[in-house]
């Protein structure tokens, strides 16, 4: 397979579960999101799409450069395996934050998913620094999210 063949793959991936989950994301923010309490540092809803956009688009791109590297195939499932339960878990944020209106159950998803962010970045580094570097955006505005997510249970 060629690189060109894996870089769009690699970028697929992840662009098109984010894809998936933005659907969660725009019904409830549509709706439910509108109706609850929020802090005034609150985004605007517009930043959320281009920022996780962008973000997707960086996981792919470090997941592209983790799979065509030159390094042991164990390192690389790890790093694969560790990948795809973030994603997952990413997605399902989305689910029960904004479909099921569990802003609480969210948060304690979201810091599984900070988990696995923070372990697939230690497995991507070991195969790939720059794959490994390009999560720190990721698991910084995951990081804001939580704070967010947080500070609205508690408010609701």
């Amino acid at each position: 397979m060629t690189n060109t063949i894996k870089f769009i793959i690699a970028v697929a991936i992840p662009v098109v579960i984010g894809a998936a989950s933005g659907f969660f994301t725009v019904s409830g923010v549509e709706s439910w999101y509108a109706t609850i309490n929020k802090p005034s540092w609150n985004p605007p809803n517009w930043i959320f799409g281009p920022v996780w956009t962008t973000l997707y688009f960086m996981m792919g791109i470090a997941l592209f450069l983790v799979w065509k590297a030159d390094t042991s195939i164990e390192l690389k499932k790890i790093a694969f395996v560790l990948f795809a339960v973030q994603l997952a878990l990413n997605f399902f944020w989305s689910f029960i934050f904004f479909r099921l209106h569990q802003p609480g159950w969210a948060l304690a998803e979201m810091l599984a998913l900070w988990i696995f962010i923070i372990l697939t970045i230690f497995a991507f580094a070991q195969v790939n620094k720059t794959a490994a570097w390009l999560l720190v955006p990721y698991i910084s505005w995951v990081s804001f999210a939580a704070i967010l997510n947080y500070t609205i249970w508690k408010i609701n």
